[in-house]
This record gives C-alpha cells, structure tokens and sequence, in this order.
C-alpha cells in the first residue's frame, strides 16, 4: 500500500500536504533561534521559523511543492508538539540521530527539488537546469555533485547498438524527470522508515505465534460531487483509494454477511436471511483482465476479446504502455468497452463516474497515465547510487532490485518480448492482494469511522452526511444482523467443558451436548435468547456474559478456598519449622554454652593454680625479707654488743693526757646515744618479729595438731584396712586350700579309672562325656574366678594404698597439687567400702559355687565308687 506516498508530494488547492500518520515535522529537527507555533504542511517538512544554516529551509510558501495547496495550517494542530513526539518516537524504535539527519536531509532535497528550474538552451526546446540555490541545495543535501545533478534532470542516456548517445530532454520532459526523482525519493523514504520501524519492533520476538495488527486505510474519497470543494477533482489517487475500500468491503460484507448467515444455515438453526448490497460488480469493473496478443507493431486482439468484459485497470495499463496514449484516448477507451457495465457510465470530455458502494465518483482522467507510469529514468537511479550519503545509495539499491522484477507487457514488439516496469497501478494491485491474503488469516474486528461533516470543525453533525454514510457502508444491515443474530458462539464440547463444573447435580447423559442444555435449564436462559445448532450453541447479546459472571465468581470463590488451604498448610509447615528451628537453636546455644563453660572453668582452674603459686612466692619472699632482717639486726647487735665491751675495755685501759680523756668522753657521749637509738630500733624490730613469730608458731601447732589428727585417722584407716585385707587373704587361702584338695583327688581317681572307662564306655552311652568335661573343666573355671579374684583384690589393695599415701602427702605439703585432700579422702573410702561390699558379695557368690561344684563331685564319686565296686563284684565272680 505505499505505492502511493509519492502522490504526497503534490496536493490540489484546499489540501494539506500530507498524510505520513507519523506526523513529520521531521525538518525542523535542529534547534533554531526563533521558534514561532505554525503548523505543518506537505511532508510535514517545514514549519514557518527563522532558516535553518544545515538544511538552508525559507519560508513555507517560498516552496512550490508546499505553496499549490494553498493551506498552511490546521486548526487544534500544534506543528511543534507534533514535531517533537515524532522526535521522541524515533528514539524510541531505535532511530539514531545521523539516520535520524539524513531522513530530515532527504525531506529537505525533495522541497528543494520543486524550485528547480529550466532554461531553454536551444531552439529545439532542450533545456538545462538553473545553477540556482535550489540546484545546488539538492546537490548538497544528497551529496552528489551539482554538475552530475544538472544532467540527470537534463539529459538521459540510451545505448543503440554498441553506442551510448546522450539525448537533450525539453521542457516537459525535465518537468516529469525531476517531479519523478522527488517522487521517488520520498516514496522510498517512507519505505525505509517502515523497514526500521518493523526491525526495531521485531527485535527479541518469535516469528510464528499470534499477533494483533492494527490496519489504518484511507477513507473514500470524493471531491467535486459529494463534498465542499467542487473545484477539486477526483483523479488517480481517489481512483486508487477507492479502489482499496472496494475490496475492503468485500472483505467486510463477506465476514459480516456472507460467512455469518453462511454459518447459521450450515449449523440447521432458525434464521431468515438479510439481504445486503454487493459490490462484486463494482470488484468487476476494476480487475476484468485484457487478453491480446502481437504478431507486428498494430494490436490483434483474439476473438474473445469483444466477448469478455475489460476492467479499469488492464486498460490503464495497456494505455500507458502506448508512447502515443493521452488522457482523452484512455477516456474514450474507456466509454467505448465499459459502457456495458452497470457501475460505468461516461462523461464528457476526459470524465467517467463509477458506481462505488459508497456512491458515485466522477474520475477526471487528466494526468492519469502520467500518475500510473514509472517515469524515474536509469540515469536518476544511478545518480542515488553515486550520491556521499548513505540513505541515497539505499533507494537506488531497492530501485534497482524492483526493477529486476519486470513482468512481460501486454504489448510484444516484433524483435521479441520486452519486459516492461510495473506501473504504479499494478504495484497497487499487487500489494492490495497480498494485504488481503493476510487478512483472509486473521480473525476481523471492524471498526467504521464516520465523518459528521464536510468542514472538518468539531461540534458540527450533519444528519443527512452520516445517514448516508451508514447506509453505503452497510453499517444498518450491520446493526440488523447484530440485534435478530446470535454474536456468540461456542462448540459444545467447549461450552460443556467450559461450564460444566457450574452443574448442582449430576447429569444422567455425559455427552456434552446433554450437559450444554443442562447448563442452560439451570441458569434458566430463554429460548429465545440460544439456539442449538449441529455442532455450536448460538447465543444473543448479553447471554455469554451471565454465564461468564457466575463463572467467574464461582472460580473467585474456589480460589479463595484454595488459598485459605494453602495459607493454612503453609502456616502449619511454617510452625513445624518454627518448631525446629527453636529446638535446633536450643541444641546449638547449649553446645555453645557448655563449650563456653568448658573454656571457664579451664581458665578458673588454671587462675587458682596461678593464684596458689604467686602466694606461695609472695609468702617466701616475705619468710626471707623477716629472716634478713633478723640476721642484719642480730649482726648489729652483736656488733654492738662487742664495740660496747671493746670501749669499756678501752677506758680502763691507764695513760694519756686529760685533754684526751674530755675528747673521748665527748665521743662517747654522742657515739652512746645513736647506739643507744638504734638498740632501741632494733628492740622494736625484734618485737615485732617476735610477735610475728609467735603467730608463725600458732600457726604450726594448728597444722601440727591437725597433722597428729589426720596420722590418727589415717592410722586408725589403715588398721580397718588391714584387718579387712587379712580377712579376705584368710578367705581366699582357705579357698585355694580346699580347691587344691579337691583338685589332687580328682585327679587321683581320675588316673585310677581311665582305663575302665575307655574299656567300658558303650556302657554310660551319651550321657558320659569322659572325666575331662565332668570334673576337670568345672574345677578350672573354679580357679580361675578365684585366681581373678585374688588378682583384683592385690590390685585394688595397691590402687587404695597409693592413693591414701598421695593424699597423706598433699595433706603435709610435701607434694602440691590443686585438690582438697579432706574431700578425696571421704571419696576415696567411699570408693572402698563399695568395692569392699561388692569383692565380698562376688566372693560369696563364688564359694556357694564352689561348694556346690563340691556336691556335685561328691555325688559322682559315689557314683563312681558304686560302680567300681560293682565292678571288681563281677571280676571276682
């Protein structure tokens, strides 16, 4: 459908320039000095402010391209608002900002292409191009050379033979080659902006799956007969147009119409048919082929040519492939093989009016053939590929690759097949067709947009316009099916799957359609209101909703019942976790606390050795500070002691003067009293060692006296002990005593009666087992406890005795250790007695066993003593 963007770029009077939905205000991109609010026109290429230096733009209607329509500005538009959301939406669909200058660049070149002007050079009517501002703009903003540029709009280039000649275009030629050039620029740029906008939108996505597309068309167009300006005319553009909502509503009438009535009949449900306006002959004029061949230069049509009807579209083709066809011949062309038709009817001149759906549109056939021919020549394409900027070289690659795609003509020449260019009607047709393709695909939801009047101002509904609106679009017959058909419909095996959970009691039947109509007495649906067809239930307005609702609700209702189950699984797995976790917790902060507990204790244990040591250390230190002491004051003493006895020796000592005598009893004096104040000191001294002396030998009466009570303990201990231990040693020396005894006539009976009892043991049978299972083994097993037993008792006499010695010594301080001696030697005869009271137990316990091992050897002694004698009885007889 883009075929005709081109036609943009020339308006009649009364129109705006354009139509790109994307609102181009794209010129003006660039920031400017002065920005004045004017609104947009043509190619929304320019908006009135100061001109800008990178696109050299003047003012709107400077330019011819934009200054035909007369029409600058639409009210409640606001160009520069416009202007930047198609900013904003290029950034977003990934446009940048150099594609985003170049698109801007190329809008500017095809304004600037519409100023371009001819001179006459010759006078055969060739022209050549203005080396004006326009020229050299063009040049510029393309990025090609002005001279390049000048003979592309001035000459064209034909090979005949192996040759190359350049022929001069005049006047009209010119005109056609640069209008064309501009045309298919912008035509190509609005193809590229699609290209970049459907990539940047198809990025990350799958190719296949659903989708939902959105088709904006052109509205029908009329002008000079239904609409305000009866100056204006309705050529090849509203020929086009109006062709595609032809086919549009085809497409309409037969999912509305045809398909939905179609669908009622083949379901066997109640249904008077709607009858609607068809526009299959409307179709028919358009697309009616043209069969003909050429054997020469002049057209012989075959036979069948007269019999089939021609369509508008195979004739137009045929007439501009014609160098010679104008307008006025198409029209009479046209007049002279549509007539038939009841959608044709001619006109005068170069006129024809066509029965649409919408109604009758009277076509001016002026510039029709020119609209419909592809005129952009080689040379332009050519000119675009050698052009600095990226966006030219892209057009003519495009160009050149639709051109490869030429399709035979319906006209032949004699030297052979020539292939042809599609024309613009053709190209129409062909994207037309495959829209409808797509279309035919996908599930329709139309929307009518109806115009209320012909002004454009708002507030204004003219009755008469829209009534005829609704009636050509067949919105009435529309609205007729909608009210009396049934718009919803389901399957059902989907209705019954669908809302069969909704059934308060079993159904008897399963199959879905017994359960459909269970469904429907239950909600107490109408029978008006559904019809059951063969394999659908069909359901008016508003039913489907109902149904919907309490679906709905009931599912609201057994999702919140599912959700208070849940919570409440998930609240009783929350707590059991809880739970575990706490006793988990409490397991972890015990271990932590015994380990911690652990490293306390080890640390008190390990202050309270230390403790022990540094006042032990201190307690020495200070023993041998007193004993220093006493030794340096015994020493003074003495000394002073034997200096007194030396001095009073001295002075009975006779001879020397009286002056010696004063000078000694001076010093005597003096050397008196500071031996008198340091005897004195001393004597304070001696005292206090005295006394400290005196609580030193307290001290040791107390630990002598409690010393002189543990010896007697202990002796008094030891003394139990040892009368214990001489009981037990008497005991055991008797048991060993009578084992032994036992033992020795055991084993003297048993050596005596060996040989008798290998000679007649058949005798005893099984229940003799020989002397060494009855006698011997018991009597080992019996010294055995009782050589085990006499071991445990010397090892537990010498565990208890080293023990009560170790204690003794820590007790005298002979040994240091950090325990309380009083405490292990109450647990240390703890320990006794219960050893004590078990050993004798165990003890009893094996002399009844050893005395009844002695039984039972008795008993077989008398056995065996009955038996010998009977024995030696039966010898002697």
């Amino acid at each position: 459908m883009n075929s005709l963007e081109w036609s943009n770029v020339r308006r009649e009077k009364g129109l705006t320039i354009f139509f790109i939905s994307f609102v181009l205000v794209l010129l003006v991109l660039f920031e400017c000095s002065t920005f004045c609010n004017i609104q947009l026109c043509l190619l929304p290429l320019f908006i009135h402010f100061g001109p800008t230096e990178k696109l050299n733009l003047k003012d709107v209607n400077e330019y011819k391209y934009l200054n035909q329509s007369n029409c600058y500005a639409i009210s409640g538009v606001d160009d520069a608002e416009q202007f930047h959301i198609v900013k904003e939406a290029l950034d977003i669909v990934h446009v940048s900002e150099e594609d985003q200058e170049s698109v801007f660049a190329m809008l500017a070149a095809v304004l600037w292409l519409g100023n371009i002007s001819f001179n006459m050079i010759d006078n055969e009517n060739h022209v050549e191009a203005v080396a004006d501002e326009s020229l050299i703009n063009v040049a510029q903003l393309i990025g090609c050379e002005t001279v390049d540029l000048n003979l592309a709009l001035s000459t064209r280039k034909m090979r005949v033979g192996h040759d190359n000649i350049i022929q001069k275009l005049t006047l009209s030629q010119a005109i056609d080659t640069r209008d064309a050039l501009a045309k298919s620029i912008y035509a190509c740029l609005f193809e590229w902006l699609v290209e970049q906008i459907n990539k940047s939108l198809a990025v990350g996505k799958r190719r296949t799956g659903r989708s939902i597309s959105i088709l904006d068309i052109y509205g029908f167009e009329s002008f000079g007969v239904c609409f305000a300006y009866a100056a204006l005319r309705n050529s090849f553009e509203q020929f086009c147009i109006n062709y595609a909502n032809e086919r549009l509503q085809q497409h309409f009438n037969r999912h509305l119409f045809k398909l939905e009535q179609e669908e009622y009949f083949q379901d066997g449900i109640d249904w008077a048919k709607v009858d609607f306006d068809d526009n299959q002959d409307c179709l028919n004029l358009f697309e009616k082929h043209l069969f003909m061949n050429c054997a020469s230069s002049n057209l012989i049509f075959f036979k069948s040519y007269m019999q089939k009807p021609l369509g508008l579209l195979s004739l137009l083709d045929e007439e501009s492939t014609f160098p010679n066809g104008t307008d006025i011949t198409f029209a009479n062309k046209l007049k002279q093989h549509l007539n038939s038709n009841p959608c044709f009817r001619g006109e005068r001149e170069k006129a024809f009016t066509v029965s649409h759906f919408a109604g009758e549109v009277t076509y001016d056939t002026t510039a029709f053939l020119e609209k419909n021919r592809d005129l952009l020549h080689l040379d332009s394409i050519q000119l675009l590929s050698l052009c600095l900027c990226h966006l030219p070289q892209i057009f003519a690659s495009n160009m050149l690759n639709q051109s490869e795609k030429a399709v035979v003509g319906p006209l032949h020449k004699a030297g052979g097949a020539d292939s042809q260019k599609l024309s613009v009607a053709t190209k129409f047709k062909s994207q037309l067709f495959q829209l409808m393709q797509r279309l035919e695909s996908t599930t329709p939801h139309f929307i009518r947009c109806i115009k209320p009047n012909n002004l454009q101002s708002p507030g204004s509904y003219e009755q008469g316009l829209v009534l005829q609106q609704l009636r050509c679009c067949g919105v009435l017959e529309v609205v007729r099916i909608s009210r009396s058909g049934f718009p919803s419909r389901m399957s059902h095996q989907k209705f019954a799957r669908r809302y069969g959970f909704l059934l308060l009691e079993n159904v008897a039947s399963q199959d879905p359609l017994s359960v459909s109509v269970a469904i429907l007495h239950q909600f107490n649906i109408l029978p008006e209101m559904y019809q059951v067809g063969y394999t659908k239930l069909f359901f008016r307005t508003g039913q489907i909703g109902i149904l919907e609702d309490t679906r709905n609700h009931t599912l609201h209702g057994i999702l919140r019942v599912q959700s208070c189950f849940r919570g409440h699984q998930a609240r009783r797995h929350f707590k059991e976790l809880q739970r575990g976790i706490a006793t988990l917790q409490s397991f972890v902060r015990g271990e932590k606390a015994r380990q911690e507990f652990a490293v306390l204790l080890q640390r008190h244990r390990a202050a309270v050795v230390i403790q022990k040591w540094i006042k032990g250390r201190n307690a020495k230190k200070t023993f041998k500070k007193i004993n220093d002491a006493s030794i340096v004051i015994q020493s003074v003493i003495r000394g002073w002691l034997v200096r007194r006895c030396s001095q009073d020796i001295g002075l009975v000592k006779p001879g020397g003067s009286k002056e010696n005598e004063s000078d000694e009893v001076l010093v005597k004096s003096s050397f008196l009293s500071e031996v008198q104040r340091r005897v004195l000191k001393a004597e304070a001294a001696l005292r206090e060692k005295e006394e400290e002396n005196d609580i030193l030998h307290q001290r040791l009466q107390q630990y002598e006296s409690r010393w002189s009570e543990y010896e007697v303990k202990m002796k008094s201990m030891e003394e139990v002990w040892q009368k214990q231990m001489r009981s037990l040693q008497s005991s055991l020396s008797i048991a060993k005593k009578s084992l032994a005894v036992d033992e020795s006539e055991r084993n003297s009976d048993a050596s005596v009666n060996t040989s008798d009892e290998r000679e007649y043991c058949w005798d005893t049978g099984s229940n003799h087992k020989g002397p060494e299972s009855n006698g011997l083994r018991p009597m080992s097993a019996g010294l055995s406890v009782i050589s085990r037993l006499a071991e445990e008792f010397e090892q537990r006499s010498q565990v208890f005795g080293d023990d009560a010695k170790f204690l003794v010594e820590v007790k005298s301080g002979q040994v240091e250790a950090s325990l309380n001696p009083d405490r292990e030697l109450r647990r240390l005869k703890q320990m006794f007695e219960t050893w004590k009271k078990d050993y004798a137990v165990r003890l009893r316990e094996t002399k009844v066993v050893l005395n009844k091992l002695g039984n039972e050897e008795g008993a077989l002694d008398r056995v065996k003593k009955k038996w010998w004698g009977r024995r030696n009885s039966t010898r002697d007889t």
